[in-house]
């Protein structure tokens, strides 16, 4: 490994060049030092020559052009296997970085020795938190709690809000179990270790999988709201309410999401509760899943 190279940042592109443009921009104005970076794109088979228009573009960027769409996951682990920093970022391209964000959170590294994943505060358009960057494990109950809006009714409870850890104070450095993939920032050690990202997951899931093996390793995933980045959020899929109007993505796509989305909640479950609770609490939860899948597909019409 090059010891010049402490950070690889890895953004992974199907569709998003106008978002992935602004984001790429918003890393150079961020302060960072280029020559002690580099950044690796990888495009999925977007249409209209985005490939080719990122190549042109941003000469500093190391641009990997994949023939089909091979997912979220596995595109990220390609890039990983090329990647030469001490620390590896996974970040969405419909993000904005913050000044100073790269640097504040690779001191936040060093200091922490046992920390093997954080991510910083991840703001929306709306101005709210991303909630998914503050993350409980799915375990059945917490689940529970949040479809059927008890975790709503109950914000600020340990008991019922597990799901989205909201008893924590969101302005203070906290544990978590699992960060949003849009700003995913690994020690190396740590990846190399677990094995990176499940294949399995094609499109949503990959990081709070990713999460529960770091934690199940023994280290730790922290949140540090002492900086942040801005996330559109939902851009490539086009199935986020917030950000449907800024998505070019087709009936086509947001079906494909809708799909994706619940596919890695069976996934998760099998790979890692099968085991831990009863068949009858698996019938349950795999209806369940069922049920919100189909609802959520009869929305889109």
């Amino acid at each position: 490994m090059k010891q010049d190279i402490i950070l690889s940042v890895i953004i992974v592109n199907f569709n998003t060049y106008s978002f992935l443009s602004k984001c790429l921009e918003s890393i150079k104005r961020s302060n960072v030092i280029l020559e002690k970076i580099e950044i690796i794109v990888v495009d999925n088979n977007s249409g209209n020559k985005e490939a080719e228009r990122i190549k042109e573009t941003f000469s500093y960027v190391n641009l990997i052009k994949n023939r089909e769409n091979i997912g979220f996951a596995k595109a990220n682990n390609q890039a990983i296997k090329k990647s030469l920093g001490k620390y590896v970022l996974l970040l969405n391209p419909d993000t904005i970085v913050k000044k100073g964000t790269f640097e504040t959170m690779l001191k936040f590294m060093e200091k922490n020795v046992k920390v093997g994943v954080a991510t910083c505060r991840v703001n929306l358009v709306s101005g709210q938190i991303d909630d998914a960057c503050n993350r409980g494990f799915p375990s059945p109950w917490n689940a529970f709690c949040h479809f059927s809006g008890l975790a709503k009714l109950f914000p600020q409870s340990k008991f019922f809000n597990g799901y989205h850890l909201g008893f924590w104070n969101m302005e203070q450095v906290h544990e978590i179990d699992s960060c949003v993939g849009a700003f995913l920032l690994v020690r190396r050690e740590v990846g190399e270790r677990v094995g990176w990202l499940d294949e399995d997951y094609f499109w949503y899931g990959e990081d709070i999988d990713f999460c529960y093996k770091v934690k199940n390793a023994g280290w730790k995933v922290m949140y540090v709201p002492t900086t942040s980045i801005l996330h559109y959020k939902g851009v490539s899929g086009g199935i986020k309410k917030h950000s449907q109007h800024l998505s070019l993505a087709d009936k086509k796509i947001k079906y494909l999401a809708t799909r994706s989305r619940f596919e890695v909640m069976r996934i998760f479950y099998e790979k890692h509760y099968k085991k831990k609770y009863p068949e009858w609490i698996r019938a349950i939860v795999l209806w369940g899943i069922k049920l919100k899948e189909y609802l959520s597909l009869a929305a889109l019409g």
